[in-house]
């Protein structure tokens, strides 16, 4: 299966399901650059082989969700509220049905590749926890506050 581009996290606004705590507010950064920056070095790669081996899409299906853009919508992001890693992973559209790429699917394979793509957004959110933990040095790809706070821009 020939892996599709590594998602362009640029020009990206607030993620999807995030939102702003009293203790949070003025802390705008994703660190978006530095994860986008791990995703091109290989960690998309590696994260999509692993889940390219066990998912249950066919090659219709990736073709299809490849067609809709949706490899490249997903969204990694640190979530400054939690210090945590997060990722939102894109669905089919609302309006599948209208769409030419679509019409050999229905409302169960929609259903199905909507779980598969949250599962590859799991994979690929392990694999880049992992680039990050790989080394004990504060990094240049480190994400903590700590490390990152020190970090010469």
């Amino acid at each position: 299966m020939e892996i599709p581009q590594a998602p362009d996290l640029s020009n990206r606004g607030r993620p999807r399901h995030f939102e702003w705590q009293e203790e949070t507010l003025g802390s705008e950064d994703f660190y978006r650059e530095d994860i986008e920056d791990l995703l091109q070095e290989g960690a998309w790669k590696e994260g999509f082989n692993e889940w390219s081996e066990y998912t249950n899409l066919d090659t219709e299906h990736i073709r299809i969700v490849d067609s809709l853009g949706l490899f490249r919508a997903f969204d990694f992001y640190w979530d400054p509220t939690e210090d945590l890693l997060r990722f939102d992973a894109p669905t089919i559209p609302d309006d599948w049905r209208e769409r030419p790429a679509t019409d050999s699917l229905d409302s169960s394979a929609v259903s199905m590749i909507d779980n598969e793509l949250d599962d590859l957004g799991r994979v690929v959110k392990e694999v880049l926890e992992n680039y990050l933990a790989q080394d004990d040095e504060p990094s240049e790809f480190s994400l903590s506050e700590h490390a990152y706070g020190d970090r010469e821009e």
